[in-house]
Protein backbone atom coordinates (compact mmCIF):
# COMPACT_ATOMS: atom_id res chain seq x y z
CA UNK A 1 0.00 0.00 0.00
CA UNK A 2 1.57 3.56 -0.58
CA UNK A 3 2.38 5.34 2.20
CA UNK A 4 0.80 8.65 2.45
CA UNK A 5 1.68 11.77 0.97
CA UNK A 6 3.46 14.48 3.26
CA UNK A 7 6.50 16.82 4.44
CA UNK A 8 9.63 15.33 4.76
CA UNK A 9 9.94 16.68 8.15
CA UNK A 10 10.81 14.52 10.58
CA UNK A 11 9.33 16.17 13.50
CA UNK A 12 6.03 15.95 11.56
CA UNK A 13 6.09 12.58 10.11
CA UNK A 14 7.51 10.78 13.78
CA UNK A 15 3.74 9.84 14.06
CA UNK A 16 1.48 7.47 11.44
CA UNK A 17 -1.47 7.21 13.03
CA UNK A 18 -4.66 9.48 14.54
CA UNK A 19 -6.66 8.49 17.25
CA UNK A 20 -9.04 11.43 17.93
CA UNK A 21 -11.45 10.47 20.96
CA UNK A 22 -14.23 12.98 21.78
CA UNK A 23 -15.86 12.80 25.34
CA UNK A 24 -18.81 13.71 24.84
CA UNK A 25 -20.22 16.92 27.01
CA UNK A 26 -17.23 16.67 28.87
CA UNK A 27 -16.29 20.04 30.44
CA UNK A 28 -12.82 21.26 31.44
CA UNK A 29 -13.48 22.23 35.08
CA UNK A 30 -14.98 19.20 36.06
CA UNK A 31 -12.01 17.11 34.52
CA UNK A 32 -9.65 16.40 37.01
CA UNK A 33 -6.74 13.60 38.31
CA UNK A 34 -9.89 12.52 40.59
CA UNK A 35 -12.22 12.07 37.68
CA UNK A 36 -9.69 11.24 35.32
CA UNK A 37 -6.60 9.86 36.58
CA UNK A 38 -6.03 8.35 32.93
CA UNK A 39 -6.65 11.81 31.00
CA UNK A 40 -4.30 13.67 33.72
CA UNK A 41 -1.57 10.71 33.27
CA UNK A 42 -1.87 11.64 29.06
CA UNK A 43 -1.77 15.50 29.73
CA UNK A 44 1.40 15.30 31.88
CA UNK A 45 3.15 13.05 29.21
CA UNK A 46 1.99 15.40 26.17
CA UNK A 47 0.29 18.52 25.89
CA UNK A 48 -2.75 19.76 27.67
CA UNK A 49 -4.60 22.91 26.08
CA UNK A 50 -5.81 24.98 28.95
CA UNK A 51 -8.14 26.85 27.02
CA UNK A 52 -9.65 25.19 24.19
CA UNK A 53 -13.14 26.39 23.24
CA UNK A 54 -16.20 24.83 21.27
CA UNK A 55 -17.46 26.69 18.34
CA UNK A 56 -21.10 25.95 19.59
CA UNK A 57 -22.53 24.43 23.02
CA UNK A 58 -24.02 20.96 21.60
CA UNK A 59 -22.69 17.78 19.49
CA UNK A 60 -24.12 18.18 16.03
CA UNK A 61 -22.58 21.76 15.30
CA UNK A 62 -19.55 21.10 17.52
CA UNK A 63 -18.53 17.78 15.38
CA UNK A 64 -19.43 19.61 12.57
CA UNK A 65 -16.76 22.59 12.81
CA UNK A 66 -14.34 19.87 14.44
CA UNK A 67 -14.75 17.99 10.92
CA UNK A 68 -14.56 20.88 8.61
CA UNK A 69 -12.89 23.98 10.27
CA UNK A 70 -16.11 26.54 9.39
CA UNK A 71 -18.08 27.87 12.34
CA UNK A 72 -21.74 26.59 12.40
CA UNK A 73 -23.28 29.86 10.48
CA UNK A 74 -20.88 28.51 7.73
CA UNK A 75 -21.63 24.49 7.22
CA UNK A 76 -25.01 25.16 7.91
CA UNK A 77 -25.51 21.97 10.60
CA UNK A 78 -27.34 23.38 13.32
CA UNK A 79 -31.06 22.80 14.82
CA UNK A 80 -33.08 24.37 11.46
CA UNK A 81 -30.91 22.35 9.12
CA UNK A 82 -29.54 18.76 11.24
CA UNK A 83 -26.72 18.01 8.03
CA UNK A 84 -23.35 18.02 6.88
CA UNK A 85 -23.99 19.12 3.39
CA UNK A 86 -22.36 17.13 0.79
CA UNK A 87 -20.23 19.64 -0.73
CA UNK A 88 -17.94 20.40 2.18
CA UNK A 89 -14.54 18.97 2.50
CA UNK A 90 -14.35 17.05 6.24
CA UNK A 91 -11.10 16.05 7.73
CA UNK A 92 -12.12 11.49 7.41
CA UNK A 93 -12.11 12.77 3.79
CA UNK A 94 -8.39 14.04 4.05
CA UNK A 95 -7.09 11.37 5.63
CA UNK A 96 -9.12 9.04 3.39
CA UNK A 97 -7.72 10.39 0.27
CA UNK A 98 -4.06 10.28 1.92
CA UNK A 99 -4.00 6.95 2.03
CA UNK A 100 -5.04 6.32 5.45
CA UNK A 101 -7.27 3.47 6.61
CA UNK A 102 -10.33 5.77 8.20
CA UNK A 103 -12.61 4.24 10.77
CA UNK A 104 -15.32 6.21 13.30
CA UNK A 105 -17.02 4.48 15.98
CA UNK A 106 -19.68 6.80 17.73
CA UNK A 107 -22.42 6.31 20.30
CA UNK A 108 -23.79 9.61 19.43
CA UNK A 109 -27.11 9.44 17.24
CA UNK A 110 -25.93 12.81 15.81
CA UNK A 111 -22.66 11.18 14.34
CA UNK A 112 -24.18 9.01 12.11
CA UNK A 113 -24.56 8.52 8.55
CA UNK A 114 -28.23 9.79 8.42
CA UNK A 115 -26.90 13.05 9.10
CA UNK A 116 -23.75 13.30 6.90
CA UNK A 117 -20.94 12.18 9.25
CA UNK A 118 -19.95 9.20 7.27
CA UNK A 119 -18.55 10.75 4.48
CA UNK A 120 -14.27 9.70 4.33
CA UNK A 121 -14.98 6.97 6.76
CA UNK A 122 -14.52 3.23 5.29
CA UNK A 123 -16.43 2.41 8.16
CA UNK A 124 -18.98 4.09 10.35
CA UNK A 125 -20.24 2.53 13.35
CA UNK A 126 -23.18 2.38 15.90
CA UNK A 127 -21.16 1.73 18.89
CA UNK A 128 -24.59 1.36 21.04
CA UNK A 129 -25.67 -1.54 18.35
CA UNK A 130 -24.22 -5.47 19.28
CA UNK A 131 -24.62 -5.79 15.71
CA UNK A 132 -24.63 -3.10 12.92
CA UNK A 133 -28.51 -2.08 11.90
CA UNK A 134 -29.94 0.54 10.68
CA UNK A 135 -32.35 -0.48 12.69
CA UNK A 136 -32.18 0.95 16.00
CA UNK A 137 -34.13 -1.01 19.28
CA UNK A 138 -33.37 1.92 21.36
CA UNK A 139 -36.83 2.20 22.13
CA UNK A 140 -36.93 -1.19 24.07
CA UNK A 141 -33.96 -0.38 25.92
CA UNK A 142 -35.70 2.95 27.33
CA UNK A 143 -39.17 0.72 28.07
CA UNK A 144 -39.88 1.84 31.98
CA UNK A 145 -40.77 -1.62 33.00
CA UNK A 146 -41.43 -5.01 31.28
CA UNK A 147 -44.48 -3.89 29.76
CA UNK A 148 -43.54 -1.15 27.50
CA UNK A 149 -40.05 -3.05 26.87
CA UNK A 150 -42.45 -6.17 25.21
CA UNK A 151 -44.96 -3.41 23.34
CA UNK A 152 -41.47 -2.30 22.40
CA UNK A 153 -39.96 -5.25 21.05
CA UNK A 154 -43.51 -5.86 19.12
CA UNK A 155 -43.86 -2.79 17.15
CA UNK A 156 -39.64 -2.87 16.46
CA UNK A 157 -38.21 -6.27 16.13
CA UNK A 158 -39.40 -6.95 12.31
CA UNK A 159 -37.72 -3.28 11.34
CA UNK A 160 -35.12 -4.60 9.15
CA UNK A 161 -33.89 -7.98 10.20
CA UNK A 162 -35.44 -9.37 13.04
CA UNK A 163 -32.68 -11.49 14.23
CA UNK A 164 -30.54 -8.76 14.03
CA UNK A 165 -32.70 -7.13 15.79
CA UNK A 166 -33.37 -9.87 18.44
CA UNK A 167 -29.51 -10.01 19.41
CA UNK A 168 -29.43 -5.99 19.47
CA UNK A 169 -31.87 -6.32 22.37
CA UNK A 170 -30.30 -9.39 23.86
CA UNK A 171 -27.60 -7.34 24.12
CA UNK A 172 -28.55 -4.39 25.78
CA UNK A 173 -31.08 -5.81 27.89
CA UNK A 174 -28.89 -8.76 29.62
CA UNK A 175 -25.26 -8.46 28.54
CA UNK A 176 -23.92 -5.25 27.96
CA UNK A 177 -22.66 -3.50 31.78
CA UNK A 178 -25.01 -1.59 33.73
CA UNK A 179 -24.40 1.88 33.33
CA UNK A 180 -23.19 1.67 30.37
CA UNK A 181 -23.79 3.29 26.87
CA UNK A 182 -21.90 1.68 24.20
CA UNK A 183 -18.18 2.72 25.52
CA UNK A 184 -16.98 -1.23 26.88
CA UNK A 185 -18.85 -2.50 23.83
CA UNK A 186 -16.95 0.49 21.23
CA UNK A 187 -13.37 0.02 23.12
CA UNK A 188 -14.11 -3.80 23.21
CA UNK A 189 -14.54 -3.46 19.40
CA UNK A 190 -11.73 -1.17 18.66
CA UNK A 191 -8.76 -3.44 20.41
CA UNK A 192 -10.24 -6.25 18.57
CA UNK A 193 -9.85 -4.42 15.29
CA UNK A 194 -6.06 -3.21 16.45
CA UNK A 195 -5.09 -6.53 17.33
CA UNK A 196 -6.66 -8.48 14.22
CA UNK A 197 -5.78 -5.78 11.65
CA UNK A 198 -3.74 -6.55 8.68
CA UNK A 199 -3.91 -3.27 6.53
CA UNK A 200 -0.23 -1.39 6.58
CA UNK A 201 -1.86 1.57 6.01
CA UNK A 202 -1.76 4.13 8.76
CA UNK A 203 -5.05 4.65 10.13
CA UNK A 204 -7.43 7.43 11.50
CA UNK A 205 -9.47 6.30 14.25
CA UNK A 206 -12.51 8.35 15.52
CA UNK A 207 -14.58 7.52 18.37
CA UNK A 208 -17.52 9.11 20.53
CA UNK A 209 -17.91 8.08 23.85
CA UNK A 210 -21.38 9.38 25.24
CA UNK A 211 -21.31 8.28 29.25
CA UNK A 212 -21.11 11.81 30.28
CA UNK A 213 -24.28 13.30 28.43
CA UNK A 214 -27.80 13.14 30.05
CA UNK A 215 -29.40 10.35 31.38
CA UNK A 216 -26.09 10.02 33.74
CA UNK A 217 -26.49 7.02 34.93
CA UNK A 218 -22.76 5.43 36.00
CA UNK A 219 -22.44 1.93 37.24
CA UNK A 220 -23.00 1.88 40.82
CA UNK A 221 -19.25 1.38 42.01
CA UNK A 222 -18.48 4.41 40.08
CA UNK A 223 -21.21 6.69 41.81
CA UNK A 224 -20.53 6.05 45.10
CA UNK A 225 -16.98 7.35 44.92
CA UNK A 226 -18.46 10.82 43.81
CA UNK A 227 -22.00 11.14 45.52
CA UNK A 228 -21.86 13.18 48.90
CA UNK A 229 -21.68 10.42 52.28
CA UNK A 230 -25.24 11.34 53.15
CA UNK A 231 -26.74 10.34 49.51
CA UNK A 232 -27.55 7.06 48.15
CA UNK A 233 -27.13 5.84 44.65
CA UNK A 234 -30.95 5.34 44.88
CA UNK A 235 -31.41 8.63 45.72
CA UNK A 236 -29.30 10.13 43.05
CA UNK A 237 -30.37 7.73 40.61
CA UNK A 238 -33.95 8.34 41.17
CA UNK A 239 -34.18 12.57 40.45
CA UNK A 240 -35.78 13.64 36.98
CA UNK A 241 -33.66 14.18 34.27
CA UNK A 242 -35.43 16.18 31.79
CA UNK A 243 -33.54 19.21 30.98
CA UNK A 244 -36.19 20.50 28.59
CA UNK A 245 -38.82 20.01 30.89
CA UNK A 246 -36.65 21.64 33.66
CA UNK A 247 -36.17 24.62 31.07
CA UNK A 248 -39.97 24.75 30.76
CA UNK A 249 -40.70 24.96 34.43
CA UNK A 250 -42.43 21.51 34.13
CA UNK A 251 -40.62 20.76 37.29
CA UNK A 252 -37.94 21.87 39.51
CA UNK A 253 -34.15 20.54 40.69
CA UNK A 254 -32.99 22.16 44.09
CA UNK A 255 -29.44 22.85 44.72
CA UNK A 256 -29.28 19.83 46.67
CA UNK A 257 -30.57 17.26 43.66
CA UNK A 258 -28.29 19.28 41.20
CA UNK A 259 -25.33 18.39 43.71
CA UNK A 260 -26.10 14.88 43.58
CA UNK A 261 -26.40 15.21 39.79
CA UNK A 262 -22.95 16.83 39.73
CA UNK A 263 -21.49 13.77 40.99
CA UNK A 264 -23.22 11.15 39.09
CA UNK A 265 -22.09 13.38 35.88
CA UNK A 266 -18.10 13.27 37.80
CA UNK A 267 -18.74 9.55 37.98
CA UNK A 268 -19.71 9.24 34.40
CA UNK A 269 -16.63 11.08 33.36
CA UNK A 270 -14.38 8.55 35.69
CA UNK A 271 -16.04 5.78 33.37
CA UNK A 272 -15.09 6.85 30.07
CA UNK A 273 -12.09 7.79 31.76
CA UNK A 274 -11.53 4.06 32.60
CA UNK A 275 -11.81 3.29 28.46
CA UNK A 276 -9.43 5.84 27.96
CA UNK A 277 -6.98 3.89 29.46
CA UNK A 278 -8.13 0.69 27.95
CA UNK A 279 -7.76 2.03 24.93
CA UNK A 280 -4.47 3.58 25.83
CA UNK A 281 -3.34 -0.07 26.54
CA UNK A 282 -5.17 -1.53 23.39
CA UNK A 283 -2.88 0.61 21.26
CA UNK A 284 0.27 -0.34 23.09
CA UNK A 285 -0.57 -4.21 22.89
CA UNK A 286 -0.76 -3.83 19.09
CA UNK A 287 2.38 -2.21 19.10
CA UNK A 288 0.78 1.48 17.89
CA UNK A 289 1.04 3.39 20.46
CA UNK A 290 4.57 4.96 19.71
CA UNK A 291 3.81 5.72 15.89
CA UNK A 292 0.23 7.60 16.83
CA UNK A 293 -1.43 10.75 17.57
CA UNK A 294 -3.66 10.70 20.46
CA UNK A 295 -6.06 13.47 20.52
CA UNK A 296 -8.79 13.96 23.19
CA UNK A 297 -11.14 16.34 23.74
CA UNK A 298 -15.13 17.26 24.63
CA UNK A 299 -17.39 18.69 21.44
CA UNK A 300 -18.63 20.48 24.63
CA UNK A 301 -19.86 21.26 27.93
CA UNK A 302 -22.95 21.01 30.38
CA UNK A 303 -24.67 23.30 32.67
CA UNK A 304 -25.67 21.75 36.00
CA UNK A 305 -27.30 24.17 37.49
CA UNK A 306 -24.93 27.04 37.01
CA UNK A 307 -26.67 30.08 35.67
CA UNK A 308 -30.16 28.66 36.20
CA UNK A 309 -29.92 25.89 33.23
CA UNK A 310 -29.65 22.25 33.46
CA UNK A 311 -28.22 20.78 29.89
CA UNK A 312 -26.38 22.47 26.97
CA UNK A 313 -28.85 24.68 25.11
CA UNK A 314 -29.53 27.77 24.74
CA UNK A 315 -26.94 30.02 25.79
CA UNK A 316 -22.64 30.79 25.45
CA UNK A 317 -21.47 30.29 28.86
CA UNK A 318 -18.04 29.04 29.52
CA UNK A 319 -19.59 25.88 31.26
CA UNK A 320 -20.42 24.67 27.69
CA UNK A 321 -17.75 26.31 25.02
CA UNK A 322 -14.39 25.66 27.50
CA UNK A 323 -13.29 21.71 27.05
CA UNK A 324 -10.46 19.66 27.52
CA UNK A 325 -8.16 19.16 25.15
CA UNK A 326 -5.17 16.28 25.60
CA UNK A 327 -2.52 15.58 22.27
CA UNK A 328 -0.02 12.62 22.69
CA UNK A 329 2.51 11.68 20.01
CA UNK A 330 4.93 13.18 18.07
CA UNK A 331 6.21 16.96 19.23
CA UNK A 332 3.01 17.16 21.75
CA UNK A 333 4.99 14.67 23.87
CA UNK A 334 6.57 16.14 26.69
CA UNK A 335 4.71 19.51 25.72
CA UNK A 336 2.99 20.29 29.10
CA UNK A 337 0.55 22.83 29.93
CA UNK A 338 0.05 25.37 27.18
CA UNK A 339 -2.78 28.41 27.96
CA UNK A 340 -2.65 30.35 24.50
CA UNK A 341 -6.57 29.86 23.02
CA UNK A 342 -7.48 27.43 20.23
CA UNK A 343 -10.55 26.48 19.22
CA UNK A 344 -11.59 22.78 18.13
CA UNK A 345 -11.93 24.01 14.90
CA UNK A 346 -8.32 24.45 14.48
CA UNK A 347 -7.87 20.57 14.97
CA UNK A 348 -7.85 19.41 11.18
CA UNK A 349 -5.20 21.90 10.54
CA UNK A 350 -3.42 20.76 13.76
CA UNK A 351 -3.86 16.79 12.83
CA UNK A 352 -2.83 17.04 8.87
CA UNK A 353 0.18 18.73 9.75
CA UNK A 354 1.79 16.59 12.52
CA UNK A 355 1.59 13.74 9.98
CA UNK A 356 2.72 15.49 7.33
CA UNK A 357 -0.76 15.28 5.14
CA UNK A 358 -1.02 18.24 2.86
CA UNK A 359 -4.78 19.02 2.19
CA UNK A 360 -5.15 22.24 0.69
CA UNK A 361 -8.84 22.16 -0.15
CA UNK A 362 -9.84 21.32 3.58
CA UNK A 363 -7.91 24.18 4.86
CA UNK A 364 -8.84 26.33 2.59
CA UNK A 365 -12.47 25.90 2.98
CA UNK A 366 -12.34 26.70 6.23
CA UNK A 367 -10.20 28.70 9.40
CA UNK A 368 -8.84 26.08 10.89
CA UNK A 369 -5.07 27.33 12.55
CA UNK A 370 -2.76 24.95 13.31
CA UNK A 371 -1.43 24.78 16.83
CA UNK A 372 1.56 22.44 16.39
CA UNK A 373 4.75 23.68 18.45
CA UNK A 374 6.45 24.03 15.19
CA UNK A 375 3.78 25.65 13.18
CA UNK A 376 4.58 29.04 11.54
CA UNK A 377 0.95 29.85 12.36
CA UNK A 378 0.41 32.47 14.96
CA UNK A 379 -1.69 32.25 17.74
CA UNK A 380 -5.12 33.24 18.45
CA UNK A 381 -5.95 36.50 20.11
CA UNK A 382 -9.13 35.73 20.53
CA UNK A 383 -12.05 32.38 20.18
CA UNK A 384 -15.59 32.48 18.46
CA UNK A 385 -19.01 30.44 19.00
CA UNK A 386 -22.30 30.52 17.56
CA UNK A 387 -25.64 29.47 18.92
CA UNK A 388 -27.43 29.32 15.08
CA UNK A 389 -30.75 27.81 16.45
CA UNK A 390 -32.19 27.06 19.72
CA UNK A 391 -32.55 22.89 19.68
CA UNK A 392 -35.21 21.65 20.36
CA UNK A 393 -37.13 25.24 18.70
CA UNK A 394 -39.44 27.24 20.26
CA UNK A 395 -42.28 25.22 18.40
CA UNK A 396 -41.48 21.64 19.39
CA UNK A 397 -41.32 23.26 23.45
CA UNK A 398 -45.02 23.95 22.86
CA UNK A 399 -46.02 21.00 20.93
CA UNK A 400 -44.81 19.19 24.10
CA UNK A 401 -45.62 21.64 27.23
CA UNK A 402 -48.19 23.80 25.94
CA UNK A 403 -47.55 27.20 27.44
CA UNK A 404 -44.01 27.67 28.24
CA UNK A 405 -42.45 30.85 30.40
CA UNK A 406 -41.57 34.07 28.49
CA UNK A 407 -37.82 33.21 30.06
CA UNK A 408 -37.68 30.33 27.41
CA UNK A 409 -39.22 32.29 24.69
CA UNK A 410 -36.19 34.74 25.07
CA UNK A 411 -33.89 31.68 23.93
CA UNK A 412 -35.48 31.80 20.69
CA UNK A 413 -32.89 33.77 19.14
CA UNK A 414 -28.88 33.39 17.15
CA UNK A 415 -26.75 34.18 20.18
CA UNK A 416 -22.25 35.06 18.78
CA UNK A 417 -19.50 35.08 21.41
CA UNK A 418 -16.05 36.60 21.09
CA UNK A 419 -13.60 35.68 24.24
CA UNK A 420 -10.34 36.52 24.77
CA UNK A 421 -8.36 35.93 27.89
CA UNK A 422 -9.90 38.80 29.65
CA UNK A 423 -12.82 39.42 28.37
CA UNK A 424 -16.40 37.58 26.75
CA UNK A 425 -19.03 39.40 24.87
CA UNK A 426 -22.18 37.72 24.13
CA UNK A 427 -24.65 39.07 21.48
CA UNK A 428 -27.77 37.95 20.34
CA UNK A 429 -30.28 39.20 17.79
CA UNK A 430 -32.50 40.02 19.59
CA UNK A 431 -30.52 42.84 20.85
CA UNK A 432 -29.27 40.69 23.84
CA UNK A 433 -25.86 41.60 24.95
CA UNK A 434 -23.35 40.75 27.79
CA UNK A 435 -19.39 41.45 28.80
CA UNK A 436 -17.92 39.24 31.46
CA UNK A 437 -14.31 40.41 32.93
CA UNK A 438 -13.20 36.75 33.04
CA UNK A 439 -10.28 37.83 35.03
CA UNK A 440 -11.83 38.89 37.60
CA UNK A 441 -15.20 36.50 37.03
CA UNK A 442 -14.59 33.20 35.52
CA UNK A 443 -17.59 32.01 36.33
CA UNK A 444 -19.51 34.99 34.16
CA UNK A 445 -21.95 35.82 37.10
CA UNK A 446 -21.65 39.48 36.42
CA UNK A 447 -22.65 41.53 33.86
CA UNK A 448 -20.21 44.34 32.87
CA UNK A 449 -21.62 45.81 29.73
CA UNK A 450 -22.83 48.84 30.96
CA UNK A 451 -19.65 49.99 32.68
CA UNK A 452 -16.96 49.16 30.11
CA UNK A 453 -18.80 50.42 26.93
CA UNK A 454 -15.84 51.12 25.12
CA UNK A 455 -14.77 47.48 25.35
CA UNK A 456 -18.36 46.41 24.43
CA UNK A 457 -17.79 48.52 21.27
CA UNK A 458 -14.61 46.62 20.96
CA UNK A 459 -15.94 43.13 20.95
CA UNK A 460 -19.03 43.73 19.23
CA UNK A 461 -16.84 45.28 15.95
CA UNK A 462 -14.38 42.31 16.58
CA UNK A 463 -17.59 39.47 16.66
CA UNK A 464 -18.65 41.66 13.50
CA UNK A 465 -15.31 41.68 11.68
CA UNK A 466 -15.76 38.18 12.12
CA UNK A 467 -19.06 37.03 11.05
CA UNK A 468 -20.55 39.80 9.02
CA UNK A 469 -18.74 39.16 5.82
CA UNK A 470 -19.38 35.40 6.16
CA UNK A 471 -22.00 33.76 3.59
CA UNK A 472 -24.36 31.60 6.06
CA UNK A 473 -25.59 28.60 4.78
CA UNK A 474 -28.98 28.19 3.57
CA UNK A 475 -31.11 26.12 6.15
CA UNK A 476 -32.98 24.38 4.11
CA UNK A 477 -35.24 22.02 5.67
CA UNK A 478 -34.78 19.35 8.60
CA UNK A 479 -33.66 16.06 7.71
CA UNK A 480 -36.60 14.15 8.04
CA UNK A 481 -35.55 11.42 11.01
CA UNK A 482 -36.61 7.96 11.35
CA UNK A 483 -38.44 7.10 14.37
CA UNK A 484 -35.96 5.09 16.24
CA UNK A 485 -33.12 8.23 16.00
CA UNK A 486 -36.13 10.57 17.54
CA UNK A 487 -36.71 8.46 20.31
CA UNK A 488 -32.90 8.60 21.12
CA UNK A 489 -32.58 11.77 20.73
CA UNK A 490 -35.21 12.43 22.95
CA UNK A 491 -33.65 10.13 25.00
CA UNK A 492 -30.96 12.11 25.39
CA UNK A 493 -32.76 15.03 25.89
CA UNK A 494 -32.46 16.87 22.15
CA UNK A 495 -36.22 16.56 21.12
Amino acid sequence: MDEPNGSDDESHTNVRNVVFVVLDTARANSVSDETAPALTALANEGTVFENAFATAPWTLPSHASIFTGLYPSEHGAHGGHTYLDEELRTLPEAFADAGYETIGVSNNTWITEEFGFDRGFDDLRKGWQYIQSDADMGAVVRGEDLNEKLQATRNRLFDGNPIVNAANILYSEVFQPAGDDGADRSTSWIGNWLESRTDNRPFFLFCNFIEPHVEYDPPREYAERFLPDWASYEDATAIRQDPRAYDCEDYDITEREFRLLRGLYRAELAYVDDQLARLREALVAAGEWEDTLLVVCGDHGENIGEHGFFGHQYNLYDTLLNVPLVLHGGSFTGGGRRRDLVQLLDLPATLLETVGVDDHDLLEQGHSRSFHPDSAVGGRDAVFAEYVSPQPSIERLEARFGEIPDRVRAFDRRLRAVRTTEYKYVRGDDGFERLHDIERDPAERNDVAAEKPDRVRALRGQLESQFEPLAESDAGEEVAMREGTKERLADLGYL
